[in-house]
């Protein structure tokens, strides 16, 4: 049993809680109470408001609407006054820039450009809009007048700066890729900077906006002029200062990187001064043609169209390269009738040129290319037409040596060397500065035929037409072999014209002679040595065959004190003395003119008139067999031998 304090206790506690527990629950009645008037309160605030929002928007709905409708119309109204001010501003154009295309574009080429720019919108909204309007009549005429006041000013600028470039410029020009030491290309400025860009504008408006090409026409034919003046007027500098002690650096002259650029050509003994400036102008003028092409179509590229580029260029350098064709083609008219009156020399003017001619046609080929056929074959057909020429030069000349005729008005009095050998050895030294060009003469005629040399498959390329430099060099060998031969033969036809032999040995021998020496002091030993070794051995035989052949001569004078003639002792001695009298005196008046073969055949023949002479005065001297020894033995040995001394020298 629970003791009864603890029960009082513990129900008082018990009072005390339930006590507690009612206490919060009228807190949470009261609570509540007032959460619902709230609640309530809101309610009646929420449906105020939803009330009045209903009434506001059914207020703002129609206004927004009416807003936005008024916004739309204010919007078309000003797309409208703005179309019409694009509108009106077309009609405005023609006034607004008249002033401005009447003045020109000289000057304001811009400002011209942006008008023109205004006219041609104008125009198309005409053609679209209005095409039966007068405004649109207005614009399009004015647009024509301001095309060809473009024009106009594309062919003022075009002409007034296009200057022609001068001689030394071009000779600079041209002497720039051989000058090793050069430090800096040399450059061309056809057109000032600010005329070019103002050029390249009006050729690029042409083009798009005025549908026009007359201009390029313009610009060919401008540009034409001043490259056919420019190579004209270099060639004019050659004339006039071709009296000067130095001559530009000219591309004739072998070894031409060796040579300074104001180095004077050697001079060929033979030619004329004037044809060696003809070659040296041509030469130039036609690298002169490489070059200034080049930087033409340069200057083309930036201002004509690229579609048009290559038949604007090809029209542009026809004069100047017609004028280089016709002037190649009057030299190769003038050898040919310098073939037939015999005058090889002047012939010898095509070697040059057409050696420059090949060496050039690489760089020829370049420029030209994109050009017409007809343009790029010119240069070929001269090449051919000179080789073809050269060829018949050649054969015509080895044929003029075989055949020269026997004019005994025209053989040397003296037995020296005949006209037709120093002439035929001249021509043969001058074809050393053009081996491969003679050779490739020979070669483009397939003339191995005629020199019976049998074609090699790989001597030949595929055209059959480009020769190796080792088959050319053996066809030029056999030529100069041919004319050697050729010249022999008509020597010893000439040589019979002597009614002595003696004479007629010591001619030989200086023909000879000369030939030998002069093959040796050149290249032409070794070029001959190429199909006949044997040449110069067999020259010295001929040489010392004439040499004993005139000895003979001799012998008529040197019997008479011979032992085998003796004791008919008056006779012989007085048949000696008028014999080396008469001898003495015909053949001083002969000439040999190498001194060392000179000397050696008088040496020879003094030794041996000597030995016979003092052998006969040794042993026939003091017999006695006249009163008047004197008479008969005149001389002495050594003044026999100074008589021989003075043979063979018309000046004693």
């Amino acid at each position: 049993m629970i003791p009864p304090q603890e029960a009082s206790a513990r129900r008082r506690e018990i009072e005390d809680k339930l006590k507690q527990e009612e206490e919060t629950l009228s807190f949470i009645r009261d609570s509540l109470e007032k959460s619902d008037q709230l609640t309530k309160n809101m309610v009646s605030i929420l449906s105020s408001f939803e009330s009045r929002l209903m009434k506001l928007e059914n207020s703002i709905i129609p206004v927004h609407k009416q807003t936005e409708n008024l916004q739309r119309l204010q919007e078309n109204v000003e797309k409208t006054l703005s179309c019409l001010d694009h509108v009106i501003s077309y009609y405005h154009v023609a006034s607004d820039t008249e002033k401005i295309i009447r003045e020109g574009p000289t000057g304001r080429l811009e400002e011209y450009l942006g008008s023109m720019a205004k006219i041609q919108k104008a125009v198309e909204y005409f053609q679209d809009n209005s095409p039966d309007s007068p405004e649109l009549n207005k614009v399009k005429l004015l647009f024509e007048r301001g095309k060809e006041a473009l024009e106009s000013e594309f062919r003022s600028l075009m002409t007034r700066h296009s200057k022609v470039v001068s001689p030394v410029l071009i000779l600079d020009l041209i002497s720039g890729d051989d000058d090793l030491d050069a430090q800096e290309d040399v450059t061309l400025e056809h057109l000032p900077e600010s005329v070019l860009q103002d050029v390249i504008r009006i050729s690029r408006w042409l083009v798009e906006y005025g549908r026009n090409q007359d201009f390029m026409n313009v610009y060919y034919q401008i540009r034409s002029s001043q490259l056919d003046r420019s190579i004209k007027g270099l060639k004019e500098h050659f004339h006039k200062s071709s009296s000067s002690s130095g001559v530009p650096y000219s591309p004739a002259i072998p070894n031409k990187r060796k040579d300074t650029p104001t180095k004077k050509p050697v001079k060929r003994p033979g030619r004329d001064d004037m044809l060696d400036v003809e070659t040296d102008a041509y030469i130039h003028c036609v690298s002169a043609f490489v070059k200034l092409a080049q930087s033409e179509y340069q200057l083309l590229a930036d201002i004509i169209p690229e579609h048009h580029q290559k038949k604007t260029f090809d029209s542009l350098i026809q004069d100047a390269l017609d004028g280089l064709m016709l002037e190649g083609e009057n030299i190769v008219s003038a050898a040919r009738k310098a073939i037939v009156r015999h005058d090889f020399s002047t012939v010898l003017t095509v070697f040059p040129i057409l050696r420059h001619l090949k060496q050039t046609k690489p760089e020829f080929d370049q420029v030209l290319q994109g050009t017409a056929a007809s343009t790029k074959n010119k240069l070929p057909g001269l090449i051919t037409s000179m080789e073809t020429i050269g060829a018949k030069a050649l054969e015509d000349f080895a044929d003029n040596i075989k055949n020269d005729p026997d004019k005994e008005y025209n053989m040397p009095k003296d037995g020296t060397v005949h006209e037709l050998t120093s002439n035929a050895i001249l021509f043969l030294q001058q074809l050393l500065d053009f081996q491969e060009t003679a050779g490739a003469m020979l070669a483009s005629q397939v003339l191995g035929d005629t020199y019976n040399i049998p074609l090699d498959p790989r001597e030949t390329s595929s055209s059959a037409t480009s020769y190796s430099s080792e088959f050319s060099k053996r066809l030029l060998s056999t030529y100069i072999c041919k004319v050697l031969g050729n010249l022999q033969l008509n020597l010893l036809s000439k040589s019979k014209v002597y009614e002595d032999p003696a004479l007629s040995a010591i001619f030989l021998h200086n023909n000879y002679n000369y030939i030998l020496k002069s093959l040796e002091k050149s290249e032409l030993i070794q070029l001959v040595a190429v199909t006949q070794k044997t040449a110069e051995r067999s020259y010295r035989e001929h040489i010392e065959q004439q040499i004993q052949t005139y000895q003979r001569s001799w012998l008529k004078v040197t019997d008479y004190i011979a032992e085998k003639n003796l004791p008919v002792f008056q006779p012989g001695v007085k048949g000696f003395n008028d014999g080396l009298e008469e001898l003495c005196k015909i053949q001083k008046a002969w000439a040999i003119p190498d001194t060392e073969q000179r000397d050696r055949i008088r040496q020879a023949q003094k030794t041996i008139v000597k030995e016979t002479y003092g052998a006969f005065l040794q042993k026939f001297g003091s017999v006695p067999f006249t009163k008047n020894p004197e008479k008969y033995i005149k001389y002495g040995v050594e003044q026999v031998g100074d008589m021989i001394d003075r043979l063979f020298d018309t000046s004693a």
